[in-house]
């Protein structure tokens, strides 16, 4: 029995299965994984080294390059960045795409293990290798706002919240920012210490006896065994002050007669606002594979209760909720594919009512089994995903159009429903397969994209394809089906009022202007080519991009004060920035980050590091503020804040895509630090001169200025001082020591480091040296004025590494109306001019980079791709002939996808490069079906220029529709402001529309000057 046949006969199965795919569709949308975007989650791992008190210099002597030498050893390595500054390594290894995460993450952990026990030196404070989670966005942003509550008080609060929210299931990483570290201070006192010549050493060394906390093992008592637990760790601070340091006359000296022991909390190095208030921020991820709509109603009703808990004083706000953004994204998109159907119905009208029906009927049945594809090979309902399935929507339709428009014109001949249905689908089946079979192999290159570009956009070709494939098996089993159920004879031969209108229409125009083209073949074709030609003239036009920026109402600012700056000079200077933010009226929420960066609010932003000459301002509109207005006022505050009293400001909207640093980026290698600065500089004024820059920066315009304990060894020596003394004693003096950790037994979580200083203010000053005693031997103090002299010292701030050799980075941004492809270009151009030392190079980094990584091996994909075509195209018609008239229409389509990108002020970006892709494929899918059926009519013995007319004319119709309801489901995706979106949907409406017009005149005069030879019937 024909497949074709079986749905038909043996409808009632058929039903049965038809009302299932749509119910298990709609159970798989409302339970799938949503999230704003896709996961990406690449084999790269920060690996962090820190070692107090040690400059860069030495950081890479004695840190870095013991580690590089291993690290750059192991197996698939692409890549290893590495910054140090004073007392940090971080070292950022890259494996190559598609190495298996956990196996390289173990690696590294081994390695760096190996590392410190054989290569690098002991008192290293923390050597780590750190997990980037792909799901480590946050989804929320709440801040504990008081203006006058105690620490103490905001600590208790902000645990209870963290507390609560980490009882909600789908959430994880419940971290608070911005709140001190909270620790037991011990003041020691140098005098007290001398007098009773008792060494520092000894009496932290008592204090982490006294809080080890070992087991006593296990004793058996006749049949039963039991645990014995020793004396244990503190249980009260006032077991630490009783602590017995040393004996001093015969009795022994308790810690309280030595030093003041104290709950106390860290120095302020992360300080937070919201809208100029201080506050706490409390930040919360969700658990990968959730759903976020579903998340928030768990968060959300955690906060609304715990807010009716809090005093007077303190107020809670939620200043960032990523589940409004994709809400608002899903209902936008989901008002586009409500007005995307309404439009496909429109261009229905010529088939009727009832054929319209059916075609409706196939819409929903083909996405939900597409949907249904997509969560089974564990895609999530995502920004990309969506613009899939409203791609998919023009795409769906096609072979139902195809399919009934073929089984009506067979009824129009007086064939019965049932011998129509089945007739007319077996017609054109073998095309429709063929149509399938391009389509997916137009977007097949986007599934097989390399590096992080293709695990970004991997969603989106995955629910094309299987939207597409989903559509083929409908038109073909069960399109038939329907048609011999719902379609009926329409009263005149030649279809309804409309159809018949449009056919009139057809034989008026299109005929005519066919017939005229056919009578000059070549003249018609050269002006095609010359119509391409000039297509192709206008790309460089375009100006090329890689990403488009976010269209999301928010954006970052970053101050970065002179070097070294303290965090209260910081903080000044984001009061000020705050001061003016609050002037504007888009503006919603400003959230301060003063030492350090906001929290990861966005897929491809991490939070900035701890840095007292830094500091970050997150600002969100109000929703009803549009990208154009967005763009407006951040021109205006860059305007504003060009030049602001020493620091710079840099007001930077967020960006699509992989991260990249910024779009401009000119690294420059080899070994002296000096001679890298001297080029540094001649960068930096060259990027100052080009055209469309802004933001330049040079890291190492400045060296950083230090002070230096030098230690007199030979004294130290003759005194008794070990040099290892003078160095503890120095860190302690001005930073403290953590000899050992107290947890409350009051509590669960609470541990607290008991942290050993002098007595001091929270932000020593010079004056603290004069105050600094060592201990020799013997334990008498000496005053370190006798033992070293403190001088100052100019050292790289940073020193950087890409591949084990050093590099600095000049960089920049883009200014608004000119194209990062453009301001590259110049920048490149001057780059080959410059005359570079013997030993050092340049590379680009930036955009370039990203485009490199992103497109490296797409061209390959793209030439296989095109055998591909011509591969499915040979076997369908058997003759090249056949195949290159097909092929003919490409360029056609390009023709108005420039000019569409042209006319709306859009780049040839990546997200447009993919539109062209698949353009491509739609368009070859509309010319099989005219090629296909001229073929038929010549082998029925028709005459080949009758053929060509009658073939053009009889096939206009479906080939318009289709086409018309392409375009009406991507409409509301180009008129969105979207921009990552648009330049998709505008490319393929402005090619389909030239490719349609254009090819249903060439495409029959390409055949008449190269027709393909036509096997015998009976052959």
């Amino acid at each position: 029995m024909s497949i074709i046949k079986y749905p038909i006969k043996n409808y009632q199965f058929t039903l049965i299965i038809v009302v299932m795919i749509i119910l298990v569709g709609v159970s798989t949308l409302t339970s799938m994984p949503r999230a704003e975007d896709p996961d990406m989650k690449a084999p790269s791992f920060p690996v962090v080294v820190v070692y107090p008190g040690t400059s860069p210099k030495d950081m890479e002597q004695l840190i870095v390059k013991p580690l590089e030498a291993r690290f750059y050893g192991l197996d698939r390595i692409k890549r290893i960045k590495t910054k140090i500054t004073n007392g940090l390594a971080f070292l950022f290894v890259e494996y190559e795409h598609g190495s298996e995460y956990d196996t390289k993450f173990q690696e590294l952990i081994r390695e760096l293990s190996a590392a410190q026990q054989e290569d690098l030196p002991e008192g290293i404070y923390s050597a780590q290798v750190l997990e980037i989670d792909p799901t480590g966005v946050n989804v929320i942003q709440a801040a504990l706002i008081s203006e006058n509550a105690s620490r103490a008080t905001m600590k208790k609060i902000s645990d209870d919240l963290k507390a609560e929210l980490e009882k909600v299931k789908a959430l994880k990483k419940v971290t608070i920012h911005g709140l001190p570290e909270q620790l037991i201070r011990v003041d020691v006192h140098p005098d007290r210490l001398s007098q009773m010549s008792i060494p520092l050493t000894q009496v932290m060394d008592a204090i982490g006896s006294e809080a080890s906390n070992i087991p006593g093992g296990s004793i058996h008592a006749g049949q039963k065994s039991f645990s014995v637990k020793t004396s244990g760790n503190y249980q009260s601070i006032e077991q630490i002050q009783n602590t017995i340091v040393s004996s001093y006359q015969g009795k022994n000296v308790a810690l309280k007669e030595v030093a003041d022991v104290y709950p106390d909390f860290a120095p302020d190095n992360h300080i937070t606002r919201l809208n100029g208030y201080r506050c706490l921020f409390i930040t919360a991820a969700q658990k990968g594979g959730m759903n976020i709509s579903e998340t928030q109603k768990g968060y959300q009703k955690v906060l609304s209760e715990f807010k009716e808990t809090l005093p007077d004083n303190v107020d809670l706000v939620v200043n960032f909720d990523q589940a409004e953004n994709v809400n608002k994204r899903l209902s936008g998109l989901g008002v586009d594919f409500i007005i995307a159907i309404g439009l496909v119905l429109i261009t229905l009208l010529p088939l009727g009512t009832r054929a319209s029906m059916v075609v409706m009927i196939a819409i929903p049945l083909s996405l939900a089994i597409g949907i249904v594809i997509l969560n089974v090979f564990g895609f999530s309902l995502n920004q990309l995903s969506i613009v899939g399935f409203v791609v998919a929507l023009g795409l769906v339709v096609d072979d139902s159009i195809v399919v009934v428009e073929n089984i009506e014109r067979w009824m129009r001949e007086g064939y019965s429903r049932r011998d129509a249905a089945i007739m007319g689908t077996k017609q054109i089946a073998l095309a429709v397969v063929g149509c399938t079979a391009t389509l997916i192999i137009a977007f097949m290159p986007l599934m097989f994209m390399p590096e992080m570009s293709g695990d970004f956009i991997r969603s989106m070709p995955s629910a094309v394809i299987g939207s597409v494939v989903a559509s083929m098996f409908v038109a073909l089993l069960v399109v038939p089906f329907l048609s011999s159920i719902l379609l009926k004879p329409h009263a005149h031969p030649e279809g309804n009022i409309v159809l018949r209108t449009f056919q009139r229409i057809i034989h008026a125009t299109y005929a005519v202007w066919l017939d005229k083209a056919l009578k000059r073949p070549v003249v018609t074709v050269f002006i095609a080519l010359g119509i391409f030609i000039g297509a192709l003239a206008m790309i460089p036009v375009l100006g090329f991009s890689l990403f488009p920026e976010s269209e999301k109402p928010q954006f970052m600012i970053t101050i970065s004060p002179p070097p070294q700056s303290n965090i209260f000079h910081s903080d000044s200077l984001a009061r000020l920035i705050e001061n003016d933010l609050n002037k504007y009226e888009q503006v919603k929420f400003y959230a301060s980050n003063v030492g350090k960066g906001n929290p990861r609010i966005y897929y491809n932003l991490d939070q900035a590091s701890e840095r007292e000459d830094y500091a970050e301002i997150f600002v969100q509109l109000h929703d009803h503020v549009n990208a154009k207005e967005k763009l407006q006022l951040i021109d205006t505050l860059r305007k504003k804040w060009f030049s602001f009293l020493g620091a710079k400001v840099e007001v930077k909207n967020f960006e699509q895509g992989v991260p990249i640093l910024s779009p401009v980026e000119v690294r420059l290698f080899g070994d002296n630090l000096d001679t890298l600065r001297n080029l540094a500089a001649h960068v930096e004024t060259m990027l100052l001169n080009t055209k469309g820059t802004v933001y330049v920066n040079n890291p190492v315009a400045n060296n950083k200025s230090d002070f230096k304990v030098n230690v007199n060894r030979e004294k130290a020596l003759a005194l008794g001082v070990p040099t290892v003394s003078i160095d503890r004693t120095v860190r302690m003096a001005l930073a403290g020591l953590d000899v050992a950790t107290y947890s409350d037994p009051s509590t669960d979580d609470n541990d607290y480091k008991i942290r050993v200083s002098m007595p001091r203010n929270s932000y020593p000053d010079l004056s603290v040296f004069d105050e600094i005693f060592v201990n020799n031997v013997q334990g008498t103090a000496v005053p370190l004025s006798q033992l070293a002299t403190i001088e100052m010292e100019a050292s790289p701030s940073t020193i950087n590494h890409i591949n084990r050799t050093r590099v600095v980075y000049v960089n920049s941004f883009v200014q608004k109306g000119f194209t990062n492809d453009k301001v590259i270009d110049d920048v490149i151009g001057q780059m080959e001019q410059m005359k570079m030392p013997s030993g050092y190079h340049y590379e680009m980094g930036g955009e370039v980079e990203s485009r490199q990584e992103s497109f490296g091996g797409f061209g390959t994909i793209i030439v296989i791709t095109m055998f591909l075509f011509i591969a499915v195209l040979i076997l369908e018609f058997k003759t090249f002939k056949s195949t290159l008239i097909v092929l003919s229409v490409i360029p056609l389509g390009i023709v108005g996808a420039v000019v569409a990108l042209w006319l709306t002020g859009n780049t040839l970006s990546f997200v447009a490069t993919i539109g062209l892709v698949a353009l491509a494929g739609i368009e070859v899918k509309n010319t099989i079906l005219l090629v296909d059926f001229t073929n038929q009519l010549r082998r029925e013995g028709m005459e080949l220029n009758e053929a060509i007319e009658k073939a053009g004319e009889l096939r206009f119709l479906p080939i318009i529709l289709t086409t018309l309801t392409a375009i009406g489901g991507l409409l509301p995706i180009a008129w969105s402001s979207n921009p990552m979106i648009s330049p998709l949907a505008i490319v393929m409406i402005g090619g389909l529309i030239s490719s349609t017009l254009l090819s249903r005149i060439v495409t029959p005069v390409v055949y008449k000057l190269i027709p393909p030879k036509i096997e015998d019937t009976n052959e």
